[in-house]
C-alpha cells in the first residue's frame, strides 16, 4: 500500500535563501535546521526517499515559525515565496510531492488570512500549518478566529506544530531553560496546551467542520487521558479566583470527547509504546501516517524506517493499517 507522509519538513531553495538573507543567524532550533541538508538539497532528500518502496511526501516548512524571522512585512513575504517554492515542488515532482501545507505570517493576521486564501485557491495547498503560539500569544485569540472558520468552511485540516524556544525557562528563577527540555519535553506541553485552549474556547462547536492535526501523536493528551478526561470533569474544582465551572455548562460535550475530535500523526521518534497509546486513543480513523523526517539521527531514513516498521507491525487489521499509511490522508486532503 501506499505511505503517505503528512507530516515532514523541507525548505524550498527559493525559501532557504531568503530566510538566510533575512535571519542568518537564528539561533537554537535555527541552528538545528541548518544542520540537516536534506532540508535543503532535493538530490540528497530524493535518495533517502528511494530507500522506501510506495512512499511519498506532504511538505511543510520546519521551525521557526515565520513571524520569529520578522515583522508582519517580512512574514509576509516570507510566507509568500514558501508557499510559492513548495507549489513549484509539487508540480515538478508530483510523484515524489503529491501535496503541501502552506505557511502563513500569524502575526499579520489579515495577510494570514489573505495568503490562506492565495494558497488554497491559486496554489492547490491542502491545509495550512499553525505553529502552538504566536510570539508566545495562544491560538484562541480573537484575531485568529477568522482563519479556523476559513478552514472549516474550506473543509480542509490545520497542522498544529509545536514551539518553543530556550528563553522559555523551566523555572521562574533561571533566564532560560536547561538542556533542551525546551524541546523534549516543552514541545509536547506546547501542542497539549494549544489543543485545550481551542476545546475550551469552544471552537469545535462554533465550527463544526474543522480539522485540526497535531503533530507527535497528539502530544500529552492519550498518556494524560485521566486529568483530561475525570479530571477536566471537575473545571474549576481548583480555581478561586474564576468560575470555570461555566464553561462545562457552555460546551456541548464533555471536555475528553472534544480531545478526541483532533486528527494525529504517527510522528513519534520511533516509540512503539507511544505509538500503542494514541492509536488506542484516537483510533485509527484519526491517525496518519508521518516520520518528521529529516530530524532523526541519520538526518533522513531513520525515523521513516522506523516509523514504517513500527505502523507494519501494529496488532491491527489490514483495513486499519491502510487508512493510517493513505487511507486518512486521502480523505482528508483531497487527494
Amino acid at each position: 500500500m501506499m505511505k503517505i507522509d503528512i507530516f515532514n519538513h523541507i525548505f524550498p531553495k527559493i525559501f532557504f535563501d531568503k530566510m538566510m538573507e533575512v535571519a542568518p543567524n537564528h539561533k537554537d532550533i535555527g541552528k538545528r535546521v541548518r544542520g540537516v541538508p536534506v532540508i535543503v538539497d532535493l538530490e540528497a532528500r530524493f535518495r533517502v526517499m528511494d530507500l522506501f518502496d510506495d512512499y511519498v511526501q506532504v511538505i511543510c516548512l520546519p521551525n521557526p515559525p515565520l513571524e520569529i524571522l520578522g515583522g508582519p512585512e517580512i512574514s509576509s513575504e516570507l510566507a509568500r515565496v514558501a508557499n510559492d517554492g513548495m507549489a513549484e515542488y509539487v508540480a515538478k515532482y508530483p510523484d515524489r510531492f503529491p501535496a503541501f501545507i502552506a505557511s502563513l505570517p500569524m502575526n499579520n493576521p489579515d495577510a494570514a488570512l489573505a495568503e490562506t486564501d492565495r494558497a488554497i485557491k491559486d496554489l492547490k495547498a491542502v491545509g495550512v500549518q499553525f505553529f502552538s503560539n504566536v510570539n508566545g500569544a495562544p491560538l484562541d485569540l480573537p484575531e485568529f478566529r477568522p482563519l479556523f472558520e476559513k478552514m472549516a468552511d474550506d473543509d480542509l485540516p490545520i497542522w498544529i506544530h509545536p514551539a518553543r524556544g530556550a528563553n522559555f525557562t523551566d523555572y521562574l528563577t533561571e533566564e532560560k531553560s536547561k538542556y533542551e527540555i525546551w524541546w523534549t519535553f516543552g514541545w509536547p506541553y506546547e501542542t497539549s496546551a494549544a489543543m485545550a485552549r481551542i476545546v475550551f474556547a469552544g471552537y469545535f462547536d462554533r465550527f463544526p467542520d474543522l480539522k485540526i492535526i497535531t503533530h507527535h501523536m497528539g502530544a500529552m493528551i492519550p498518556y494524560f487521558e485521566g486529568r483530561v478526561g475525570p479530571g477536566w470533569d471537575q473545571l474549576g474544582a481548583r480555581t478561586s479566583d474564576e468560575d470555570y465551572s461555566v464553561i462545562l455548562k457552555q460546551l456541548k460535550k464533555r471536555p475528553l470527547d472534544y480531545f478526541k475530535m483532533f486528527y494525529t500523526d504517527t510522528a513519534l521518534s520511533g516509540s512503539v509504546a507511544g505509538t500503542k497509546c494514541g492509536l488506542e486513543f484516537f483510533g485509527a480513523d484519526k491517525v496518519l501516517f508521518a516520520s518528521d523526517s529529516p530530524f532523526d539521527p541519520e538526518k533522513g531514513p531513520g525515523y521513516i524506517r522506523e516509523t514504517i516498521k513500527i505502523i507494519e507491525e501494529l496488532p491491527i487489521s489490514d483495513s486499519d493499517r491502510q487508512k493510517i499509511f493513505e487511507g486518512n490522508a486521502r480523505r482528508l486532503l483531497k487527494l
